[in-house]
């Protein structure tokens, strides 16, 4: 492998040498009737010696497959690939302030050119850098919390996020900002939700489903629909800011206890289940959704509750599971399961006895449902008449994700089991809604 073409080994390689090639250079490659032009990319580490990579005047990279016969002629010297972010604008002093609490994901992401993979490695200074538009809504400060991939964040992280957001918040921001990865913002939002009571302002996380060089991010727009529900939404509550459709028309805000992420990359991926959103922003104005919230009190004191016991386990049952894997997590001293049972909350009879050996041992068992829609009702059939008996707590429509953080939530609040339990089945950030509704989609401005 060149030191002067990172990744490439084998044919490849090859004819880049005989070209005089290095990355950074303006090549046409030639097969054929074909031809293709671009700047030379650093190549996958992890992929195969036959391809060359390029970036088109599109903006987009291909991947060229190269034979015997391919002819590379190197056109020019272009710049090196490499991100230098343009001076911020010039903030003014009598907007609203905001701080933008950077914990990574691809909100925060370039592509690594090392792996082909994309890293965390913008800070929250950078986005405001890339977005001047933010110049004219908010008065930005930036700090980075972390930078890792959102499946790496653990109960320690919400700790030190609700414990950030509460400094700022002592210090007289008008609204929080957490930049976070996608695939676990639903459960951070769930987190801060618990830990985050009384607030006086909004916490708003956002994140990209595409990282900031691809020509379709959504990373500015959704940045965008943050700051303003932050700075300005009449609401003092946590949410999650992310595309309402795959369109850049607007930008709607869930609530962090009714959230989940529904899609792998459409950028509209978030929705609001069993509930409605919060409120959409369209063209740099919020229309709230949700009449029942809590309002935008300055004045009001936050009560910080920040710390989660991880000793919870979320079981999604399947048929044919095997009960022992309730007995392993007793053994190993877990203190609550949840248990994501079928339709209005089943499990297979066999795991009974597991389940009633985990209440006796002084377990907190509790049921959600698989079902994304509804809520459970274990008193309509036998089996759940009798988990509700042996006392599994029935959950209402809570969703699975935000149960479980609930429960660690809940764990590390109580001082005993009891009032643990009380805590589970009591309403505290609008994780249960009051009635059942049909599957909704917000309401068009």
């Amino acid at each position: 492998m060149s030191g002067k073409l990172p990744g490439y080994r084998g044919l490849a390689l090859k004819v880049l040498l005989e070209a005089g090639a290095e990355v950074g250079d303006l090549i046409r490659i030639i097969r054929g009737e074909e031809c293709f032009e671009g700047i030379l990319i650093p190549r996958s580490e992890y992929g195969d010696d036959k391809h060359i990579v390029i970036k088109i005047k599109s903006g987009y990279n291909i991947g060229v497959e190269i034979t015997p016969a391919t002819r590379i002629e190197r056109v020019g010297m272009e710049a090196k690939p490499a991100f230098i972010p343009p001076l911020p604008p010039e903030q003014k002093a009598d907007l609203p302030r905001v701080i933008i609490l950077s914990t990574g994901g691809t909100i925060a992401s370039r592509v690594d050119y090392r792996t082909g993979a994309v890293r965390p490695v913008i800070s929250a200074g950078d986005l405001y850098s890339i977005v001047p538009e933010l110049a004219d809504i908010a008065l930005i400060d930036a700090e980075i919390l972390f930078s890792v991939f959102s499946e790496d964040l653990t109960p320690k992280h919400w700790t030190a996020m609700a414990e950030a957001v509460a400094q700022h918040i002592s210090r007289g921001v008008c609204g929080v900002v957490i930049a976070h990865g996608t695939d676990t913002m639903g459960y951070s939002a769930a987190a801060l939700s618990f830990a985050l009571q009384n607030l006086p302002v909004p916490v708003i996380f956002v994140g990209a489903q595409r990282s900031e060089d691809r020509p379709s991010s959504d990373a500015a727009i959704n940045l965008i629909g943050a700051v303003l529900a932050a700075s300005r939404a009449p609401f003092a509550e946590v949410a999650v800011a992310m595309h309402e459709t795959p369109s850049d028309e607007s930008v709607i805000l869930h609530r962090g206890t009714k959230v989940r992420k529904c899609h792998t990359s459409r950028r509209d991926a978030f929705k609001t289940v069993n509930a409605k959103p919060l409120a959409r922003v369209v063209d740099r104005s919020i229309y709230m959704i949700e009449n029942n919230y809590r309002p935008r009190d300055p004045e009001r004191k936050l009560i910080l509750k920040p710390n989660f016991d991880d000793r919870v386990a979320l079981i999604k049952f399947y048929p044919g599971m095997d009960p022992r894997v309730i007995d392993w997590y007793v053994s190993e001293g877990y203190r609550g399961i949840v248990l994501e049972g079928t339709g209005l909350g089943h499990v297979r009879r066999e795991c009974f006895p597991a389940i009633k050996r985990a209440i006796d041992k002084g377990v907190i068992v509790a049921m959600t449902s698989q079902c994304i829609w509804g809520r459970v009702n274990m008193n309509v059939y036998s089996n759940g008449r009798d988990l509700l008996a042996m006392g599994v707590l029935p959950l209402e429509d809570m969703l699975a994700e935000t149960a479980l953080v609930k429960m660690m939530w809940c764990l590390a609040q109580a001082k005993n089991l009891d009032e643990a339990k009380r805590l589970m089945l009591t309403n505290i950030a609008n994780e249960i809604s009051e009635r059942t509704i049909e599957p909704i989609e917000a309401p068009k401005i």
